[in-house]
Parts: C-alpha cells; sequence; structure tokens
C-alpha cells in the first residue's frame, strides 16, 4: 500500500484533541480545518516559563538519493516514546514543493510512520511557503521600484534574487528589465528556491515577530557606488514583509497516525541552506513536551552540523541525545554499489560503507561531545548476514544500535529505539561547537572541513577571498558559517563516495546573509536552485477515477 493511502486509511483525531495532550485549549488555536491549526503567540506565552523538555535530534549518513527515512524515524521515534507513557512532541519542517514534485517526494515520513493530513502538509499547508515567497519577491519588486525612480540609495550592484517553491533550473540566470520603459535597467538576475532563501532562513531563525522584522531590515541586497552595503531597511522594506509573515510565523500543529502531537515549521535545506526547523517551533514544543524529537536535514555533515553551530548558537540550545540514521543500503551505496543495485545481498559493500557511518558517529561523539545511538531504518530486503555485520562493526566500536521497523510497524517498531532514548537522555554530554564565531573566517571554514568533512585542505577562488576580506572590513566575520555542500559525500563531490584519498574542498562563492546573521560559502557545483530529474514525481501525481489524489510520497 502506498503511503498516501496508509494515511487516508488512518482515522484521524480532531486537532482540538491534539492540542488537549500538549495542554492547549481552543482560543490557543487558529484551525484550518479539522486536523491542522496555528498555534497562537499568546499561548506560547503561558508556557514560556515551564521546564524544557529533554532535545532529540535526529540525523543521518550520507544518503541515497532517496534519502535514509530520517523523518520516518523522528516520527517513528516520538510514537515510540508516547507508547512507553512519555509526553513526547515532534517538531519537524514543512515540505517544499521543489522535491515533493522532483525526485525525493514529501517530507511526511513513510508507511506507518508519517504526520497527517498527509496531503495537506505536502501541498500549500498553511501557506507559510508562499508567504515567504511573497516576502521575498516584495522586496525585489521594491528594490527594482526604487532604482526605476531615480536610485536615491545609489544602488549599484543588487546581490538579493527573487525566488519560487519550485525546481526550475531555467531560473537559476535570468535577465530582467527588457520591457524598455523608461528609466527601467536591464540586468542578470536570478533565482533562488524558496527553501533557499534568506527570508526562509530568517524566518526559521528569528526568536520572535520582534526580530523577524529587525532582521528583514538587516538583509543586505546589494552595494551602492562606494561600495558600502545596502540594507532591506533602507528602503523601509522590513515592515511590509514582516506583515506578509504575520500569520505564518505561528507554528502549525498537526499529528502523526497514532496521535502524537506535530509541530512542523519552517522547511530550509541542509544543503544549501541551514536546514532545520523554526526557532520558535523547537522552543515552543520544548514547554509543551517532556521530550522533542527534532530532525535535521541529509547527513550530519550538513543539518547536524548547522543545527548544532547555527542553530543551536542562536537559540542557546544543546540536544540530550542524537539518533545517527542509516540503512544498509545507504551503507553499501556509499560502499560503492550502484544504486539500482543496493537491495540486493552484499555483506563486503556494507563493510566498504561503514566508514561513512562511523566518521559521523565520530563527529557527533568526539567533535560535537554529543550522546549518540545509530539506528537503522530496517527494510524487507536486509538479510540477516548484512545486519550481524554491521553489529559486530558497532559493537567494536561501543556504540549503541537499535534495528527499527516503524514503517511498517509505526510506533511499535521503534519502542526498542524509544527505550535505549530514555537512558541515553540521561547520560551527560560535553557540548561544544566546531569553531568560535570570533574565529577569522576562513578558519571556521576550515575547521568545519578539517574536522567534520575530513578534509586535506580548502581552496578558495579569488572571488571568494574578496569577498570574505570585504565581509570582515565590513564588520560581519563573526557570523557563524554555513556551507552549501552536496549532500552525497564528505567531499564536494558528489561521486567521491568512499573519500579513501585525500581531498580538498573548493570554495567559490562566499555570501553575506545580514538578516539571517550567517556567511554562506558555496563549494564544489553547488545551485541554490535545483533543477528536476529525467523522469519527476510530477508526472506520477494525479486523481484517481474516485477524485482521490495519487501518487504523493
Amino acid at each position: 500500500m502506498e503511503d498516501i493511502e496508509i494515511a487516508r486509511n488512518t482515522k484521524l483525531q480532531r486537532i482540538s484533541k491534539i492540542a488537549e495532550k500538549l495542554g492547549l485549549e481552543d482560543d490557543d488555536l487558529e484551525p484550518y480545518g479539522k486536523y491542522k491549526a496555528k498555534i497562537t503567540k499568546e499561548a506560547f506565552q503561558k508556557v514560556k516559563d515551564k521546564k524544557n523538555g529533554k532535545l532529540i535530534l535526529v540525523t543521518a549518513i550520507n544518503p541515497t538519493p532517496l534519502g535514509e527515512g530520517k523523518t520516518t524515524m523522528a516520527i517513528g521515534l516520538a510514537d515510540g516514546l508516547r507508547r512507553k507513557k512519555k509526553n513526547a512532541v515532534l517538531a519537524l519542517r514543512e515540505p517544499s514543493l521543489g522535491p515533493v514534485f522532483g525526485i525525493k517526494g514529501g517530507a511526511t515520513g513513510g508507511g506507518y510512520s508519517q504526520i497527517a493530513p498527509m496531503e495537506d502538509i505536502n501541498l500549500h499547508f498553511t501557506g507559510d511557503l508562499h508567504a515567504i515567497t511573497s516576502a521575498n519577491n516584495l522586496l525585489s519588486s521594491l528594490i527594482d521600484n526604487h532604482i526605476f525612480n531615480g536610485n536615491e540609495l545609489e544602488i549599484e550592484k543588487v546581490t538579493w534574487k527573487r525566488c519560487v517553491d519550485l525546481n526550475d533550473r531555467q531560473l537559476r540566470v535570468v535577465q530582467t528589465g527588457l520591457s524598455k520603459e523608461k528609466n527601467m535597467k536591464e540586468r542578470t538576475d536570478g533565482f533562488d528556491i524558496t527553501a533557499a532563501s534568506e527570508v526562509m532562513a530568517i524566518f526559521c531563525l528569528a526568536k520572535d515577530q520582534k526580530d523577524l522584522q529587525r532582521r528583514l531590515g538587516n538583509i543586505v541586497i546589494g552595494y551602492n557606488k562606494r561600495g558600502e552595503i545596502v540594507r532591506a531597511k533602507e528602503l523601509h522594506a522590513e515592515g511590509s514583509m514582516a506583515v506578509l509573515l504575520k500569520d505564518a510565523i505561528d507554528p502549525n500543529l498537526v499529528q502523526t497516525l497514532e496521535g502524537t502531537p506535530a509541530i512542523v515549521h519552517g522547511g530550509p535545506f541542509a544543503n544549501i541552506a541551514h536546514g532545520c526547523n523554526s526557532v520558535i517551533a523547537t522552543k515552543f514544543a520544548l514547554k509543551l513536551g517532556d521530550y522533542v524529537v527534532t530532525e535535521a536535514g541529509f547527513g550530519a555533515d550538513l543539518g547536524a552540523e548547522k543545527f548544532l553551530d547555527i542553530k543551536c548558537r542562536v537559540a542557546d540550545l544543546k540536544p540530550d541525545a542524537v539518533v545517527c540514521v542509516a540503512t544498509l543500503k545507504a551503507l553499501k551505496y556509499n560502499g560503492g554499489v550502484p544504486k539500482e543495485l543496493v537491495k540486493e545481498e552484499n555483506v563486503e559493500a556494507v563493510k566498504k560503507g561503514m566508514p561513512n557511518l562511523l566518521k559521523h558517529v565520530q563527529n557527533l561523539k568526539e567533535q560535537f561531545g554529543l550522546n549518540v545511538i545509530v539506528a537503522i531504518n530496517k527494510h524487507p530486503f536486509d538479510t540477516e548476514a548484512e545486519i550481524q555485520c554491521l553489529e559486530k562493526a558497532l559493537e567494536e566500536k561501543k556504540i549503541q544500535l537499535s534495528l527499527v521497523e516503524s514503517w511498517e510497524k509505526g510506533g511499535e517498531g521503534a519502542e526498542d529505539l524509544a527505550e535505549k532514548i530514555i537512558n541515553l537522555v540521561e547520560e551527560k554530554e560535553n557540548f561544544q561547537f566546531i569553531y568560535e564565531t570570533e574565529d577569522p573566517i576562513q578558519t571556521k571554514l576550515e575547521k568545519v572541513a578539517k574536522k567534520i568533512y575530513g578534509a586535506e585542505n580548502v581552496e578558495y577562488s579569488e572571488e571568494a577571498l574578496q569577498t570574505i576580506q570585504r565581509i570582515e572590513a565590513l564588520g560581519f566575520g563573526n557570523f557563524p558559517v554555513c556551507i552549501a555542500k552536496t549532500q552525497y559525500s564528505l567531499s564536494d563531490d558528489p561521486k567521491n563516495l568512499a573519500c579513501k584519498e585525500p581531498f580538498t574542498i573548493h570554495i567559490n562563492e562566499v555570501i553575506l546573509k545580514g538578516g539571517a546573521e550567517f556567511i554562506v560559502a558555496i563549494t564544489g557545483k553547488m545551485m541554490t536552485m535545483p533543477g528536476l530529474p529525467k523522469v519527476p514525481a510530477a508526472e506520477k501525481i494525479g486523481f484517481d477515477e474516485e477524485g482521490n489524489i495519487k501518487g504523493i510520497f
């Protein structure tokens, strides 16, 4: 049975009943139909002085192109904790339409570990990503309108891009201002996908509505004729942008198929953005639950590093435990097996892929000082010989392991993991960052590249070096760094899966994000606007004969 059919055949509880489990009342909600709602700002004020629950981060090894089921694992774990009579809450990201219609599909989990209503969450949801897109493009419109009407700020170079919540490679580089109207200025421009936009990053890192507007005002939109930065607040744009986000800033409440509360809010990608749900949602969840399960996108080299070095630093958070998700097919993929053969038994490939898993676990335990458990997302085609190979390798390294079957069995299939997490969060951790914000920008980049990725060297383009010097001269050198890198490898080459030979990270472009308050470094061939695959998921999505949506996974 497809994920969408499992979700559709599950009887959901009214969203007011889900809210009751968190101690929320009807007045704390703004309902969007029967099964989803916004949680009001006033509701947070009621619980802001409560003690925080335990924070559990779910991350993964470097994945296959279809991912390794981190969201499915997070949902299963939360359901498993509920089965252990623990007050568990999920804090997850919202899906982007790009992957939904592209190659990865939706972001609501799978099998019997899903959040629902599945179709709604994957398609538009409560409109948050549309609001973010509109705020972003309003700023673009104001910039060009200012230039058209005399350019009082003497803007010479515009660095701000428009965005759209779809994969569309044709929009990576575009020419704008071609109407030949008087005063119209032609220029080369481009689009980002909404999930990679700075407004999305600001939305997810803002502490409240006031901080949101402050950050929006600090967006660097370009440079004037004297080489000085120009900010959105000089165009008086921040107020109207914030107003467009007035409802979006409130977190969304939905449920798992087993009725576990799920707060789903914000959706930056982890390969080209910082990959975590909103600070507002996470902090809210920590006040409402005794155990909060959240996830960070792609492998631990991307989402987890950014969760820890950016989000935890900004929000004064630290995880009490980390789940590192792996699958035997991903181990075989990292061991050199083509993706079309990863379902076939291959113990030797499992052994060859183990260094990838061990590197991620080592990073989390030794570099960040966190309590870690490996969770295997078990599939029907996994063989006993492969599982024994994995168990032996982890036992030799004294790494805890849990075999999880939440896709097939829901929370029941994650009870072993839940039990081990309950014990693990009580152990002492020694959390530390990989770099200090006071470090020079290049030092920060090199600490991540060498300590986390395992790179031998970091090389910079001339343009990247000049931008770094400019950022430091402007006084923004103390921002954290957000490295855009392929998700398929610890290196910046998606085909270098094993990373056996010494490798170099190539930084081609550096971008100051004044509102998000971090510095983006783009490596390898990363693009901030993805493209569709040869056969996109969009071709299989539609309605069946009974009028039900089909094809979303």
